[in-house]
């Protein structure tokens, strides 16, 4: 099997992310300069839009958003089930399993990863990376997001002659927590929907759906 068809999944949606990313910005640069001329000022180029904080702000909280729904998602489906879902242990199987059932140290394999066989903090690393680095993009993103937000806050409240906000006052204000919350809400309602969906509906040949004629009360992972 070729390598790109080994990796087509990721190399499919990276693929689109990039276009849709293009495809933001070029939307962007258009809204952002009718914007300008509205108000009488300059249009500026593709490349100082795209560095500008107005993009930034933009991309970023969409990022914080998604991040946070996995960071979260994960962490929960450690202790937390829903008898059905493809997307759930079965019921009894909450915890972070076993050395056996982890294939960490004396259980772990010749082709598992280095650091599953020894003990120590390597090891603790390795068990909960995915969390981590979920929860670091998240943080960063969420970062990025204030820090472009609060200066495309003041630039506007500049422009009509009101008072700026410190960063702190940002992160506290109405206008941050309004543009945040919009996010997480409909992040939240699409991974509960599709928690709870896939315990009646099916899609023949996907790995997130249970067999077609699996009863509805049984997971993906029921044996």
């Amino acid at each position: 099997m070729s390598g790109m068809r080994k990796h087509a999944l990721t190399i499919a949606f990276g693929s689109i992310f990039l276009l849709a990313l293009a495809g933001q910005s070029i939307a962007g640069l258009q809204l952002f300069n009718d914007e300008q001329a509205a108000h009488g000022a300059q249009a500026v180029g593709y490349l100082d839009f795209v560095t500008s904080s107005h993009f930034i702000l933009d991309v970023a909280e969409n990022w914080q958003s998604e991040y946070l729904q996995f960071f979260l998602f994960i962490g929960a489906t450690i202790w937390l089930v829903q008898q059905g879902s493809p997307e759930s242990k079965k019921p009894g199987e909450e915890g972070i399993g076993t050395d056996e059932e982890q294939l960490v140290f004396e259980h772990a394999r010749a082709a598992s990863p280095a650091w599953a066989k020894v003990r120590g903090w390597r090891n603790v690393l390795l068990s909960n990376s995915l969390l981590l680095v979920m929860g670091v993009i998240f943080l960063l993103s969420w970062l990025a997001q204030s820090l472009a937000g609060v200066t495309v806050y003041n630039h506007d409240q500049l422009q009509h002659g009101q008072e700026t906000l410190t960063w702190l006052e940002y992160i506290a204000s109405a206008e941050f927590w309004n543009r945040t919350l919009q996010n997480w809400q409909s992040e939240f309602l699409a991974v509960g929907s599709m928690i709870a969906l896939s315990i009646y509906l099916r899609q023949r040949g996907s790995p997130e759906s249970k067999p077609v004629g699996a009863p509805h009360g049984e997971g993906a992972v029921s044996g």
